[in-house]
């Protein structure tokens, strides 16, 4: 590049462009963008990629060699540039792909934490169960650290693909409850609310419906009776009345939000232990309650909390007064549920039965109160392979709690002690004074559903009144056969 006397003289570069001869002046100092700027602004192109291409015509001088080997060197930082672009678009797409990596084993540490949670959970409901001598509803109802706090990552639970026949059973009130596991029956309760066209009319996004579903799951308790499938079992039965009655047609799409959403939410974190347990124990609920439906306001008051979760908030969409209206109908139809209430609402519906009006707000509630009534204590409509297993279920939970009441000195209600009761006696007054009159009153508004609904309460009343028989004949004998071994001891 020249003797050491020139070495930091100013190296040039004639360009001809145009015809025109430029002189571009840099010295050793000048990096590869440095060359790159002086060129563009001696030939006027824009700082994009080019090619130098050196172009030399017959025998080249000694300057133009000069020249040309520099031509060369400029040509190879420009390259060394772009490469460098290039190579650092590499690295920050491997980064992000680092990245992503790290957040999907994040997910799956997550997941390995809850699985380790619920086995815990589950530990120390199966020690709670060995042993009665704590009450889980006496001192401390919910765990909010635990339980209420929703899943942020999308829901992950298998999505069972609804079958064409299983669409059509859902709309039946002789669906088998008992063939479903927890996630297919999410799956089912998610399909209600598309086909119902609740989640467009009230603009639900999909996946918040998801998550809602997961922790309405997450607070049923595991009783023998009052547990997550019992709700299932509460809305199905709802959806098959909506459909059966024709009710979307006769409704407004709030009122069958509200009655679903009801149906879904009216047990929540039910304990086990009614009412009259509350009162009687003095309970946390009762105290906070005054005694009054402990149980059902503390139902209302969980559906809510879950619902001011962001991630959980179906409802997000609504306006200020749709929600105020929402809330209020879904705590009027939860409470409606407390038994105590039975023959006030019963006999309010009655009165307004032959003047029924479906624009009339007040009837509306009236029929909506029944209607939850209904479905809440409907498995006696459900074919009997599908309704005497929760007699078993109910007949179970009642005899946990008598045993309680009875080490704890607290008053113990007939039908629920394990002393006294059968199978028989407990479904034959609950169908002839409770069912039966209810959903007859039901069936004078919608004559249509008569047979379906009114048909399987009286063959189970019959079948239930011919098994009592069989028990009455069977301790006649009983009685009988020990009057006579009696009477034979004295003898001899």
């Amino acid at each position: 590049m020249g003797s050491s006397s020139s070495t930091y003289r100013p190296k040039y570069v004639y360009l001809d462009i145009g015809g025109r001869i430029q002189k571009v002046a840099f010295s050793k100092y000048c990096n590869s963008r440095d060359i790159m700027e002086l060129f563009c602004i001696a030939t006027g192109l824009p700082r994009t990629p080019y090619k130098v291409i050196p172009v030399t015509t017959g025998q080249q001088t000694e300057k133009e060699e000069l020249f040309q080997n520099l031509l060369t060197q400029v040509i190879e930082q420009f390259s060394r540039v772009f490469k460098i672009d290039e190579l650092k678009t590499d690295v920050a797409n491997h980064l992000a792909m680092l990245e992503k990596r790290v957040e999907l084993e994040g997910l799956k540490v997550a997941e390995i934490e809850k699985c380790k949670s619920d086995i815990k959970k589950m530990r120390d409901e199966m020690a709670a169960r060995s042993t009665r001598t704590n009450c889980p509803c006496k001192y401390s109802f919910l765990d909010e650290s635990k339980r209420l706090v929703p899943r942020r990552d999308v829901p992950s639970y298998p999505k069972y693909m609804l079958s064409q026949e299983t669409i059509e059973a859902l709309r039946k009130p002789t669906f088998d409850v008992w063939l479903w596991e927890p996630n297919e029956m999410l799956s089912c309760l998610e399909h209600m609310y598309h086909d119902l066209g609740l989640v467009k009319d009230f603009n639900i996004n999909p996946i918040t419906l998801k998550r809602w579903l997961l922790c309405i799951h997450d607070n049923y308790r595991n009783n023998p009776f009052h547990n997550f499938r019992h709700c299932f079992c509460v809305t199905q039965m709802m959806y098959s009345m909506i459909s059966l009655c024709s009710l979307q047609v006769k409704l407004s799409q709030m009122d069958i939000l509200i009655l679903m959403t009801a149906s879904v939410c009216h047990d929540l974190d039910h304990p086990g232990y009614n009412n009259t347990y509350q009162i009687n124990a003095r309970t946390e609920l009762a105290v906070r309650y005054n005694d009054i439906s402990p149980l059902e306001n503390h139902h209302c008051a969980v559906a809510f909390q879950i619902l001011a979760q962001p991630e959980c908030n179906i409802l997000s969409h609504v306006d200020k007064e749709q929600f105020k209206r929402i809330r209020q109908g879904i705590i009027t139809l939860i409470l409606a549920t407390d038994m105590a209430r039975h023959a006030e609402i019963l006999d309010a519906f009655k009165e307004i039965l032959d003047k029924f009006d479906y624009s009339n707000e007040e009837h509306v509630t009236q029929l909506k109160m029944v209607l939850i009534k209904c479905c809440d204590i409907s498995n006696e409509v459900r074919p009997m392979e599908v309704a005497e297993p929760w007699v078993d279920c109910l007949l179970e939970e009642y005899f946990m709690q008598s045993d309680r009441e009875k080490s704890e000195g607290l008053p113990v209600a007939p039908f629920m002690d394990r002393d006294k009761v059968t199978k028989p006696t407990a479904q034959i007054g609950f169908l002839k004074f409770v069912l039966i009159p209810m959903f007859e009153t039901v069936t004078k508004l919608f004559p249509e559903v008569e047979e379906v609904l009114l048909q399987p309460l009286w063959e189970s009343r019959d079948r239930y009144e011919e098994l009592k028989q069989i028990d009455d004949a069977v301790k006649e004998l009983q009685k009988k056969k020990n009057e006579s071994l009696a009477i034979g001891s004295k003898e001899k």
